[in-house]
């Protein structure tokens, strides 16, 4: 299976679909949602959605592109989406400036904008953006003395798989990863590590596996907190991937059995990500029950016992 080549930039950007309409004063989606927080309390974290340039770094399974510019936002427009956001959210603790890309590439963030967008958000206990490990540089530092509350920098682990890491096209290696943990932790900075269930090339039974072992590289890293990510389909790419045969989506017991692994190693905050989790579920007579309970899980970070269905076993 990895005798087969690799898939260039060329070919994932050709795959893909149009880009959905996005205005660069506006975040594209915008919410509040309780998470179990660094502290052990459930708090509400307010979720910014934030329209920017895309990234430039073309990973195989990433559809965030469908909701970015081609350029870079104007100066001004980021923190105007913040007011326009948190104009129209209930009241959260914590806030979260997701951009589809990386909060320190000055192409995708205006650096020039960095003190309006600190004035919006210093009075939240955690402001937690998403960054590439490549780009965390000194600009980490800057920011957290700019708004003077706690930052986290969430980054994408994806993977340790030796093969299917570098076939994601995330132009990193774990060294990468691990680096960029030891150089935000010592600038107290807090961080999360996005990993991936089932990438491609994976059987279901590999992808619990890998997962698995890549929490456990990333609380070996130093990270305070991992987020697994289920491979959704839809940016065009992992279509001509499941037509050849080198992708399938995980099951939701997948789901199920590695945020179990995850609690019961008790290391740091484990959680999965439950958007549109009813593409996983194969029963229709226990799957809602089966999402409750892993959102519970996310919220009290305990392991519940596992379910049992008379329809599917």
């Amino acid at each position: 299976m990895f005798s087969a080549p690799r898939i260039s930039d060329r070919d994932i950007i050709a795959a893909r679909g149009e880009k959905q309409p996005v205005d660069p004063w506006q975040p594209y989606a915008y919410l509040v949602e309780p998470e179990h927080t660094a502290a052990g309390l459930v708090e509400d974290v307010a979720t910014l959605f934030l329209t920017n340039r895309e990234c430039p770094f073309h990973c195989l399974m990433c559809d965030l592109w469908k909701n970015t510019l081609d350029t870079r936002v104007p100066i001004g427009a980021i923190p105007a989406q913040l007011d326009f956001a948190l104009q129209r959210l209930p009241a959260a603790q914590h806030i979260k400036l997701y951009n589809s890309a990386n909060f320190f590439d000055p192409q995708s963030i205006p650096r020039e904008d960095w003190p309006a967008i600190a004035e919006r958000v210093r009075s939240f206990k955690t402001v937690i953006v998403e960054n590439h490990p490549r780009l965390c540089t000194d600009d980490c530092r800057i920011f957290r003395d700019l708004i003077g509350t706690q930052l986290e920098v969430a980054l994408g682990l994806e993977t340790i798989h030796p093969e299917v890491l570098p076939r994601l096209n995330k132009q990193m290696t774990t060294d990468d990863f691990e680096s960029a943990v030891a150089r935000l932790r010592g600038w107290n900075i807090a961080t999360r590590a996005f990993i991936l269930l089932r990438p491609p090339y994976l059987t279901e039974e590999e992808g619990i596996e890998w997962a698995c072992r890549s929490i456990d590289f990333a609380f070996d890293s130093g990270v305070n907190c991992a987020s697994v990510i289920p491979v959704r389909d839809g940016n065009g790419i992992m279509e001509q991937l499941a037509a050849a045969g080198l992708y399938s989506p995980p099951s939701l017991r997948a789901l199920e059995e590695v945020l179990e692994y995850g609690l019961k190693r008790n290391r740091g905050r484990v959680f999965v990500d439950l958007w549109d989790a009813e593409r996983f579920a194969t029963c229709p007579e226990c799957g809602p029950q089966r999402r409750a309970r892993l959102r519970r899980m996310n919220l009290s970070q305990v392991s519940e016992p596992q379910l049992t269905c008379q329809n599917c076993g």
